[in-house]
């Protein structure tokens, strides 16, 4: 009996001794940051302000793969199914994580069971952009025009559930109008349509409506935070046009396979976190009309429920029918 507990006291000792060592040589080769929509899109833009000192603090080079489609559920269900074993990372907006299991009916992956949180890394307002060509100054001019046209004027997101998507539904609903809904893969071609006449709104987040709006190409009507943000002071916000408590926060996040080991996570997290505190990438980011965020992985965790429970309600009350 001594022999045996001497001996299993031995390989508890040498396999305790052993993990720190597996720990230390990971990472071994360059490391995968798979971001499920366009290049140039804002969860790309963002993606790349991180990795570059990501990959610095880590060792090896962080490597950006864009998988766009489906609204982004493509490049998840790459992640999600992808051997756990600290290479393959998600960065990713709310729509697939949140949404998009309440909205398809043939989701390949389970956000909860098959993804592990990392950090949130960026939250920003929505602003609504409308077609110059409609000739509406305010949210109350859209109202009207769309009332005065039901089922007429046609608006564009990033795919069904996107956060694009079901802020337009909210909004619907609260204004009492009808819009068609056509989805798009990415921002930049939500753009492109409203410059083309294709759709005549869309809600999408600043870093990438800003610049056709000071251009002239687009009228920006409002943002979708409680309080004016800090990034638009100049901007209303829906409350202070009558639509009060109309919140949308879009945000960003980094994820990984589920099964990958705690302290690849850990590591991953205190990293992303003490970068997207730095000064240098603050800045960045605000110039992109986000907020740094920076959170343990239980803070995202605890973020995705709470964002299910309140989208659920919205899904409900405004009669989306899953995809």
């Amino acid at each position: 009996m001594q022999r045996r507990h001497l001996l299993g006291a031995a390989a508890a000792s040498l396999l305790a001794g052993s993990w720190p060592a597996r720990a230390q040589a990971w990472p071994a080769r360059p490391i995968r940051m798979v971001v499920p929509f366009p290049p140039g899109t804002s969860p790309d833009l963002i993606a790349r302000m991180v990795s570059e000192p990501l990959g610095a603090a880590l060792g090896q080079p962080v490597v950006i793969d864009n998988r766009p489609g489906a609204g982004g559920n493509i490049g998840t269900g790459v992640v999600a199914k992808a051997a756990p074993d600290g290479y393959t990372f998600l960065f990713t907006i709310q729509g697939p994580l949140v949404t998009a299991p309440m909205l398809s009916k043939s989701l390949p992956y389970d956000p909860v069971k098959e993804l592990a949180p990392v950090s949130l890394v960026a939250t920003s307002p929505n602003v609504l952009v409308v077609d110059p060509k409609l000739g509406v100054e305010t949210l109350a001019d859209f109202v009207r025009v769309a009332k005065a046209q039901p089922g007429k004027l046609n608006y564009g997101s990033v795919g069904n559930g996107s956060a694009s998507h079901l802020a337009m539904e909210l909004f619907k609903t609260r204004a009492g109008i009808d819009l068609v809904h056509v989805p798009y893969q990415g921002f930049p071609a939500v753009v492109n349509a409203i410059l083309a006449g294709q759709v005549q709104a869309g809600f999408m987040v600043p870093g990438l409506a800003m610049g056709q709006v000071r251009a002239g190409k687009l009228k920006a009507l409002g943002v979708t935070t409680l309080g004016r943000s800090s990034a638009l002071p100049e901007m209303p916000t829906f409350a202070e046009q009558g639509y009060a408590g109309f919140e949308v926060i879009s945000w960003q996040a980094v994820l990984a396979p589920a099964g990958t080991a705690k302290p690849v996570i850990d590591r991953v997290s205190s990293e992303l976190v003490r970068i997207i505190k730095s000064d240098e990438v603050r800045t960045k980011m605000l110039g992109q009309y986000f907020s740094a965020a920076g959170t343990a992985p239980q803070a995202l965790a605890n973020l995705m429920r709470s964002e299910r429970e309140n989208w659920g309600r919205v899904i409900q009350a405004a009669g989306v029918q899953p995809e």
